[in-house]
């Protein structure tokens, strides 16, 4: 891997990737008496008639025939990189495996919030007492001015001596102290003021639990993981409610005490709050001890957060799958939590595994990396088997009660009794009224949001479609609209079918929101709330509906997957799966252990209090293998015979998928090029390497595009990347065709 140029001196001139500019990278002269320039610095640098900031990719000596032409940076912004070396090793590292340019990696690593040339700190004005005057003098100022000598008695009896403007009487009081301040008693600060995603929520300090002997096993195996920094990754396999989350804190605060730092991943932003709120108590000696990384934040906070974990004064980290990327100064430990979920692989551009990379970075920075789940992925899985990771277990639950009791449906026959609601099987029904009845709380998940599933013509059979994708549009009765799922191209809802004219259309399959309309109707006086991608749009709504659900002012809990994984709700006692048949029958390799996961995971949900939990899950596959073994909460038993059909299938982990995709707005050009394309790459891969023949996505059209695929396998993924990024780069396909590679897929859609 590349190291620090700066000792070199024939290394005279950056290579930066310029702020807002598409990936646009330019070489710069590095101007002599300059501080030194190292990889990852950020720089502001002369473009065309304005200066413009980037970050240094790499240091260069320019070529011969530029000579003195290259203009020189303008300025070094801040002494210390904003990407450590470790990070762009970990970029370039990347960019090559996953075939993408390291400018894409570079734009994950350093966030917009950050890269923006100006960015508006929010600062509040500070007093501060540099003088006292004395009794005779005080008198004075109070006979003559008695609000300033009130405000200089504030300010005596602080702690601090410094008091924010506000707490002194806001703007009213700005004019008193700029008069102490000419007479040398007060001086009068602007200072930043911390953008905390949490607001102004507090958390009461928690104390470390007291473990069991698993537990305790777990945490001793991770902590002398640490004391020896062996890299080697940890499985900690631990049942629904064993406790992991204790054993994080525990292992988190070994390594602070170290003076290294802690990155902890979640699979989704609907986990951050959860899991801020208990390293935020646990860790409450310092406001600025844990910080968090996403999306849903704003740019403020985003800046804010990240330059507290760059400078140092966060020394844990928490995110989603982005925050794989948060600058933690002197890592020593990387928690991967529930690392199974497929949420940790990115679906555009850089599309990489967040589990997979935080395994390289722990390596890089010889830091301890523990990959968590009740149901880990096969491929960490296997990679137990052949030794690559360790595995620790935890069977029992921290709390010594059961598992819940699983029942399952065949909704085959469901459907012949009258009284069946046709979403609600009466077992299921009865069972809620039952929880309603004694206080306690129900969890349903249903893993397709909207109203109804598609908008369908009896007559003639025809189904409303989106304009740009090959879809149906699904139906959402809050906004009475007809909404892409793809796109988010939305349409009024025709009283007649547009193809033959028939008044008979009608709404096919159900969704969350159709689902929650059932439930109003059955159960009118329970305290219901829906859960899905459209509520938890709005900024702190999910936040505060997890709050509401704990503190017991909802009743029902009705979701999507995001409800499903890493919750714990004392209080409920029963989950039901709506359709456990949603993504069994999807043209993905992985359909039966993404199911077997998601059941298994929300199962886990009941139970978790001092009263036995019970599931109940509807489906019109009850043989199903991922169905059964959820039932008996088998992972061991799910994952011997599942990683023996990969094995006889060639899947994955046992080879390396990739999916080739092209998109056109002209379907016959993106026919044609993906053609050409498999021709040349038939006679350039190499022969460990198989290439299916090209055909039609899935989803043959979206966002206005023509989409053809290609899939690929081989032992080697570096030998698919290579191989196909080069050939791309030669075939000049012109700008109205795209080609993605997408290395170790997880979507084949």
């Amino acid at each position: 891997m590349q190291g620090l140029f700066q000792d070199e001196p024939q290394q005279t001139a950056a290579r930066v990737l310029l702020d807002g500019f598409n990936d646009m990278v330019l070489d710069y002269a590095i101007p002599a008496g300059m501080a030194p320039v190292m990889r990852g610095s950020r720089v502001e640098v002369p473009l065309r008639n304005r200066s413009t900031t980037g970050t240094v990719i790499t240091l260069t000596q320019p070529d011969a025939q530029w000579g003195d032409r290259l203009k020189p940076l303008s300025r070094l912004i801040d002494d210390t990189p904003a990407v450590s070396e470790k990070l762009m090793d970990l970029a370039e590292w990347a960019s090559r495996y996953y075939a993408v340019p390291v400018e894409q990696l570079i734009r994950c690593i350093v966030p917009e919030p950050v890269r923006r040339e100006r960015h508006e700190e929010k600062t509040r004005k500070v007093v501060v007492l540099t003088q006292w005057p004395g009794d005779d003098e005080l008198n004075k100022i109070n006979a003559r001015a008695p609000r300033q000598a009130a405000i200089l008695r504030y300010l005596h009896n602080s702690d601090t001596k410094r008091e924010p403007l506000a707490d002194l009487g806001g703007s009213p009081a700005l004019a008193p102290c700029r008069a102490l301040e000419k007479r040398g008693l007060v001086r009068i600060e602007d200072e930043a003021v911390h953008r905390d995603p949490a607001g102004n929520e507090t958390f009461a300090p928690s104390q470390p639990l007291q473990l069991n002997e698993e537990q305790e096993r777990a945490l001793q195996a991770i902590s002398a993981a640490c004391d020896k920094g062996d890299t080697k990754p940890i499985v900690l396999q631990g049942v629904t409610g064993s406790g992991k989350t204790e054993v994080y804190l525990q292992a988190a605060a070994h390594v602070l005490k170290q003076g290294r730092g802690v990155l902890i991943l979640v699979p989704e932003i609907s986990l951050t709050p959860q899991t801020m709120a208990r390293f935020k108590s646990r860790f409450a000696e310092s406001d600025t001890q844990v910080a968090i990384l996403h999306s849903a934040m704003s740019d403020g906070e985003r800046f804010d957060e990240w330059h507290a974990i760059h400078r140092g004064q966060a020394r844990i980290a928490i995110g989603p799958r982005s925050a794989l990327f948060a600058p933690v100064q002197k890592l020593g430990l990387i928690i991967v939590d529930e690392e199974h979920d497929a949420s940790y692989k990115q679906e555009n551009a850089p599309r990489y595994h967040g589990r997979d990379l935080a395994v390289l970075r722990a390596h890089l920075e010889g830091a301890s990396i523990v990959l968590g789940s009740a149901t880990p992925s096969l491929e960490s899985l296997y990679n137990v088997q052949i030794g690559k990771y360790n595995m620790l277990r935890m069977d029992r639950r921290a709390d010594g009660q059961r598992l819940p009791l699983t029942r399952v449906l065949d909704m085959r026959t469901e459907a012949k009794d009258k009284r069946n609601l046709g979403i609600l099987s009466e077992r299921l029904r009865m069972a809620i009224e039952e929880r309603l009845k004694k206080g306690e709380q129900t969890i349903l998940l249903l893993n397709r949001r909207g109203f109804a599933r598609a908008l369908q013509c009896p007559d003639c059979g025809h189904v409303v479609s989106c304009e740009h994708c090959s879809l149906p549009l699904t139906y959402h009765a809050t906004e009475n609209r007809l909404i892409c799922h793809i796109c988010g191209y939305r349409a009024a809802v025709p009283r007649k079918c547009p193809e033959c004219g028939s008044a008979n259309i009608l709404l096919e399959g159900y969704g969350t929101q159709k689902v929650e309309k059932v439930l109003r109707n059955c159960f009118p006086s329970a305290r219901l709330q829906r859960v899905d991608a459209d509520v938890a749009a709005r900024k702190n709504a999910l936040r505060d509906i997890l709050a509401d659900f704990r503190a017991h002012r909802i009743d029902i809990l009705l979701g999507t997957q995001m409800i499903s994984k890493g919750l714990d709700f004392p209080g409920v006692t029963l989950v039901g799966v709506l359709n456990a048949d949603i993504g069994l029958s999807m043209p993905d390799p992985r359909a039966a252990e993404r199911t077997f996961q998601l059941l298994t995971q929300v199962a886990g949900r009941a139970g978790r209090g001092d009263i036995d939990g019970e599931v109940i899950v509807q489906t019109y596959t009850p043989h199903a293998a991922a169905i059964q073994y959820a039932r008996r909460h088998d992972t061991d038993g799910f994952a011997e015979t599942e990683l023996e059909l990969r094995r006889e299938l060639e899947f994955p982990p046992y080879t390396h998928i990739a999916v080739l995709t092209v998109r056109s707005p002209k379907e016959d050009l993106a026919d044609f090029s993906i053609n050409t394309l498999y021709k040349r790459l038939l006679q350039v891969l190499p022969q460990q390497v198989f290439i299916s023949e090209p055909m039609p996505a899935p989803i043959a059209k979206a966002y206005g595009q023509f989409r053809y695929q290609c899939t690929l396998k081989s032992q080697s993924a570096r030998a698919i990347a290579d191989a196909v990024s080069r050939e791309i780069r030669q075939l000049n396909a012109g700008e109205d065709v795209i080609f993605t590679l997408d290395i170790d897929a997880y979507s084949f859609m």
